[in-house]
């Protein structure tokens, strides 16, 4: 079989990175695009120096090995997205911020728009434009008091 592929010549080292390319795309995790990558480059050194199929299989080797590395160092650090201690319960991370009233709360009871949405508040009747602090949540009731400015 080495005779078959030496037979092929530099070409094999295309097609060895095409088809590792092409497995990366089809299974992304960024191991077969430096295997690919060491590949092509091997290809591309055939093209200039005249070496014999053992060195290009160590250069290969050598060039897979050093890349995984090369790239954990030099790719930029991706952060993980932050804990999300209010996952399904979206009501208690609004305990604390303050909002301003764009109605007033008549009997104890309004609403008041937070982000893109409107949410029941109860607590004292306050006139519009008024500064409040969610206090506390019960289900999906934000009890609100003034806030002190």
């Amino acid at each position: 079989m080495i005779p078959q592929i030496v037979a092929l010549g530099i070409w094999n080292w295309f097609i060895l990175g095409a088809l590792f390319l092409a497995l990366e795309l089809t299974a992304p995790g960024a191991f077969m695009l430096w295997l690919g990558l060491a590949a092509l480059l091997v290809g591309v050194i055939s093209l200039v120096i005249d070496w014999s199929w053992q060195v290009q299989m160590i250069t290969f080797a050598v060039t897979a090995l050093a890349l995984i590395p090369a790239w954990r160092h030099f790719a930029p650090k991706v952060e993980h997205p932050p804990e999300t201690k209010f996952l399904n319960r979206r009501t208690e991370g609004y305990v604390g911020r303050v909002f301003t009233l764009d109605k007033p709360l008549v009997n104890g009871v309004g609403n008041v728009r937070i982000d893109d949405t409107v949410w029941r508040v109860t607590g004292p009747d306050y006139p519009a434009g008024t500064r409040v602090r969610i206090a506390r949540v019960e289900a999906a009731n934000l009890f609100i008091e003034r806030a002190d400015a």
